[in-house]
């Protein structure tokens, strides 16, 4: 792809020897060895007659002679002032225009060796004042300004002046370690200097620092014909460039990146003096001039060093070819390539006109003398895509009578370049070309880059790159039918599309029939596509380029290795056809769900599609293929439901060739797929878990459950049989409640502990009440366990089911108690007993949600006093509760304990008072004594002491009541604030004492020897014990430490 159009004159005969170039609007600047400056004004009424055509486009306005005393050896443009910049005699001058005079010197830029300019809109925050404003008070906003940078390189320093909308700024200067030979700016605070061919910096113009760049060291390959390898064997013309001394270039490439050459190679280089890029460009010799036309990048490159395109091989009288001998071009060449890609893109040998081209030779013979010209002053157009150069006729005698001439290259329209990038199938770099666009310049530039994407898509997918390919697709919103098209029937079906259709099929271009026959039999076929190539490089010759990267490489000629070429090229592209589809597998999967979302949202579901539109076997393939590449969003219902056929129906075909244990992830939800055609199909495949998880997907429970009741009769293990059936039905929700309880039956009957399972799923919650009465039928225990999952898992709060639950306690417990008393199972009627009444105890104690005033109602008529007493104690009746444990129950020490846990801090005087005291006859107060005694002695700073005394019998002796007697006496002795200093003292001393004891230090050294083991410490992980600091080993420290415990203090 040629990205330039063919080169032509604007500018002729010019006798003095040019210097320096500046293209600036529609006038070119140029500044001779003598100090003259020459300015040429761009024509703007062209002839339109073919000679003319070829004129000079640029007409000579004035030759400004005296415009500096020697040669100007750079000019650039300040746009703020309007003046040109002149660097002559290592000092820079402004001229102003278009007069051009009088000149105004820099006097700080002194012994200047190069210059750049580089201006850009900043936004600048207003200087405000120092007073101090309200903090409520908006910061101003930031002002764009236009802001231009002169960077001047002097000897040893570099000098920067600096202008914000035309208003000069102070000037700056910074020393440097070198000279700047050559400058070019990344952005605008920072620029890149090329002291000398191999030494580079970057130079950060807010600090007026510079930071060396280093690049990595050069790496030995193999360099192939053209490269500076291959020509030991050329004489005579090999010394016109390759001897030239290489200059210092840097170029700006893109933004905050310059390119730099050190020989042969060239390095991409960021604002942080690092290689911005992996990959580097390699030119066969190094360049005599470097220029950037964004983006592309010029290079000229010395005659006989860049090796001509290798052309066809000629076939020889046995029907064998025989490959041509390479060859150099003799003539300087200008090289283009791609600043995105960084491959060759155009390469354009001087002369440029395009006849005579530049003679070539192969490598190693002699060379003819030929006229060749020194290509030099490579400039853009600040404003247009032109490039324009200095040609220079390298003998004396022709340049004196020809002069120079300037030559403008002109680059083609953005859509132009990328159509024939997209024609030879380099669709990669139309993408990259594509994306350096802006929008403004290519309207259509979205559109484009879809298509161009997709494009390039199918050529990974043909290259065996599926992955990549899909996840194109899928960014892209593709239309399935294209998708599923590009693999083979047994996939695709109906929809399946040869490979040599596939690049029309995705919007690419439509290559004739004819030029399908790209290797013809016959020697004059083959005669008449070279001179068709050669005479027309037009639009044929894209196409044959394009029909062979269909084929992906020349046919060979013999019958033989054409069929061993197309054997490979179809094993090649679905030898791997498990990879491949299992590659379209994840992009049908993305798509289903969304799919099915957009339709539910418009309320299309699998049941009621044949209503409302016809089935897809009735669409054509045309219209299918026809339907948008576009988001789910902006399509119709129809559109939409078409796709979800498309993708179910491929699934189902993909599952069945890879993975048909996968078939189940089809079946388990609603599908777009013939339902009559999956069930017969999975019938007679005898998939019985993917039929039941159609069914489960078409909501079909009751089939689904009666076909796992049916497989479980095959079964002999328990819980192969039953687990099934549970897991079904755990996913079944409240809707389905009828359909639970009946298809449970059988399970309850077989396993209830398993049946139970149904109940606890965390996928669906079920009405609590219906479950808790079904459960309660088959058997109380089982309503039982479901009331504590319920209170203890779900946390639930309704009183209801608490009042329940103490209700089945209540009756499981009396029951059991009924049974036990019947003598029917004895042993298990008391260890149910035990257990449902431990549980309605723990339950009565620490549950608060229950109905008391019911329950014990309940609880009123039986012997279960310890029940009784806490729901007394609930009521608030303490002495009651309190009469039970002692008179009923005779637990003392459960009396004592629920002492503390009342709310009435009389409750123990109470309790003393029914030791002492006793209300009932039943009871042998004797025996209460000893009782009441243990808790006087426990529990007496909690009684009062004369009421005490007053419920004490006469016969209890002064030694019994000593203790409780003496602390009646002493209290109150202290006083409580007395008490709180001495103890706050105590805590001071014991604090400072702690502190002292962990500030000390101990030496370790060599010599010191552990008291415990009496081994030298060492390196060893040491023990410090208190108050005294001895020190041993760690594993010693708890044998001292008993040590220490006997040795008084």
């Amino acid at each position: 792809m040629a990205p330039f159009e063919s080169p032509e004159v604007v500018a002729s005969g010019i006798k003095e020897k040019i210097d320096s170039l500046l293209a600036q609007a529609d006038r070119l600047y140029l500044g001779s060895s003598t100090g003259s400056l020459h300015i040429y004004t761009a024509k703007h009424n062209q002839p339109e007659d073919d000679a003319a055509a070829h004129e000079a486009s640029f007409q000579l306005e004035e030759i400004k002679k005296g415009a500096a005393r020697r040669s100007i050896e750079q000019l650039g443009f300040l746009k703020d002032v309007n003046s040109l910049v002149v660097l002559s005699e290592m000092n820079i001058n402004l001229l102003p225009l278009p007069s051009l005079s009088p000149p105004t010197p820099l006097t700080q830029a002194k012994a200047a060796f190069s210059f750049a300019i580089h201006s850009s809109v900043q936004d600048i925050q207003e200087a405000t004042s120092s007073a101090p404003t309200e903090l409520d008070q908006p910061k101003p906003k930031p002002i764009p300004t236009l802001v231009t940078r002169l960077l001047v390189g002097c000897r040893r320093k570099a000098v920067l002046y600096t202008w914000k909308d035309g208003e000069a700024q102070e000037a700056k200067e910074a020393p440097l370690p070198h000279s700047a030979r050559s400058i070019a700016f990344l952005n605008p605070d920072s620029a890149c200097f090329a002291y000398s061919p191999t030494e580079y910096a970057i130079f950060n113009l807010s600090t007026m620092t510079a930071v060396d760049i280093v690049t990595p060291l050069p790496t030995t390959t193999s360099v192939g014909v053209g490269a500076m390898g291959a020509l030991s064997g050329l004489t005579g013309y090999m010394t016109l460039g390759l001897a030239a001394k290489p200059k210092p270039i840097a170029v700006k490439t893109a933004e905050s990146e310059v390119l730099i050459t050190k020989d042969t190679e060239g390095f991409f280089i960021g604002p942080d003096a690092k290689t911005a890029r992996t990959t580097t460009l390699e030119w066969p010799a190094p360049p005599e001039d470097l220029s950037v036309l964004k983006p592309y990048i010029f290079s000229v490159l010395p005659a006989g060093t860049v090796a001509v395109a290798q052309q066809e091989p000629l076939p020889t009288a046995k029907g064998s070819t025989q490959p041509s001998e390479p060859s150099l071009y003799t003539t300087s060449v200008l090289q283009i390539r791609s600043s995105l890609s960084l491959g060759v893109a155009q390469t354009i040998p001087f002369p440029f006109s395009s006849s005579p081209q530049s003679p070539t030779v192969p490598i190693g013979t002699a060379l003819p003398p030929v006229p060749n010209s020194t290509l030099r002053l490579l400039t853009p157009s600040p404003t247009k895509p032109h490039l324009f150069l200095l040609s220079t006729p390298t003998d004396k005698a022709a340049a004196a009578a020809e002069g120079s001439s300037i030559w403008q290259f002109t680059m083609k329209p953005w859509a132009d370049q990328i159509d024939e990038l997209v024609l030879a199938g380099q669709y990669s770099d139309a993408l990259d070309l594509l994306g350096s666009i802006d929008e403004t310049a290519l309207p259509d530039k979205v559109q484009r880059r879809t298509r161009i994407r997709a494009l390039n898509a199918v050529s990974q997918f043909r290259a065996g790159r599926f992955d990549e390919a899909i996840d194109t697709f899928i960014e892209l919103d593709f239309n399935p039918a294209k998708v599923v098209a590009l693999y083979p029937e047994a996939v695709s079906g109906r929809l399946a599309v040869p490979q040599d259709r596939w690049i029309p099929l995705y919007g690419g271009p439509i290559v004739d029939d004819d030029s399908h026959s790209i290797a013809p039999s016959t020697a004059e076929s083959e005669e008449k596509d070279k001179d068709t190539e050669k005479n027309s490089p037009g639009i044929g010759h894209w196409k044959n380029r394009f029909q062979k990267f269909i084929d992906r490489g020349q046919v060979p000629k013999d019958d033989d290795s054409a069929s061993i070429i197309s054997a490979r090229r179809k094993t090649g592209l679905h030898g791997d056809l498990n990879r491949s589809i299992e590659t379209l597998v994840r992009f049908l999967t993305d798509r289903r769900p969304k799919l099915g979302k957009s339709l539910e949202a418009m309320k299309i579901t699998p049941q009621n599609q044949d209503q409302k539109y016809p089935p897809l076997s009735k669409t054509s393939v045309e219209d299918l293929f026809a339907l948008p590449d576009a988001p789910l969003a902006s399509l119709t219902p129809e559109q939409l439901l078409r796709f979800a056929q498309i993708v179910d129906t491929a699934l189902y075909k993909a599952y069945l060739i890879i993975r048909p244990t996968l078939l189940s992830s089809l079946c388990r939800v609603p599908n777009w797929c013939e339902v009559s055609e999956l069930e017969e199909d999975l019938r007679s495949r005898k998939k019985y878990s993917e039929l039941k998880d159609l069914y489960h997907g078409k909501g079909a429970h009751a089939k689904a459950l009666e076909l796992l009741k049916k497989i479980a009769e095959d079964e002999t293990d328990l819980e192969d049989k039953l687990d099934p059936s549970i897991r079904y039905l755990q996913k079944l929700g409240p809707e389905h409640l009828p359909q639970i309880f009946e298809s449970a039956k059988w399970i309850f009957d077989a396993d209830k502990d398993m049946a139970f399972q149904i109940f606890l799923s965390e996928d669906v919650e079920l009405p609590a009440h219906p479950v808790a009465d079904y459960l309660e039928k088959i058997d109380p225990r089982l309503c039982i366990r479901y009331l504590e999952h319920l209170l203890e898992e779900k946390e639930e709060s309704a009183s209801d089911f608490h009042d329940r639950l103490a209700g089945l306690y209540l009756s499981q417990t009396l029951a059991a108690k009924k049974r036990g008393d019947e003598g029917k199972g004895i042993l298990n009627s008391r260890c149910l007993r035990r257990e449902m009444y431990t549980k309605l105890l723990t339950f009565l104690d620490s549950n608060d949600r229950y109905g008391i005033d019911r329950l014990y109602g309940q609880l009123s008529t039986t012997d279960l006093f310890e029940a009784r007493a806490i729901l007394l104690g609930r009521l608030g009746r303490h002495d009651q509760a309190l009469e039970l444990y002692v008179y009923r129950l005779q637990d003392y020490r459960k009396a004592e304990e629920y002492a503390p846990g009342s709310a009435t801090s009389s409750v123990f005087l109470t309790l003393l008072r029914i030791y002492l005291r006793p209300t009932s006859n039943a009871v042998d107060a004797s025996t209460l004594l000893r009782p009441a005694l243990d808790l006087i002695s426990r529990h007496g700073p909690r009684l009062d002491s004369v009421e005490t005394l007053k419920l004490l019998p006469p016969l209890v002796t002064t030694h019994d009541l000593k203790e409780f007697l003496v602390d009646a006496v002493r209290a109150p002795i202290f006083d409580a604030r007395v008490t709180r200093g001495i103890s706050k003292a105590r805590n001071d001393q014991v604090a400072r004492r702690l502190v002292a004891l962990q500030a000390r230090r101990v030496k370790v050294t060599d010599t010191r020897i552990c008291p415990q083991c009496h081994k030298r410490i060492g390196n060893s992980v040491i023990a410090v014990h208190s108050p005294h600091g001895e020190v041993t080993h760690y594993q010693c420290r708890e044998a001292f430490s008993r040590k220490l415990q006997g040795r008084p203090l």
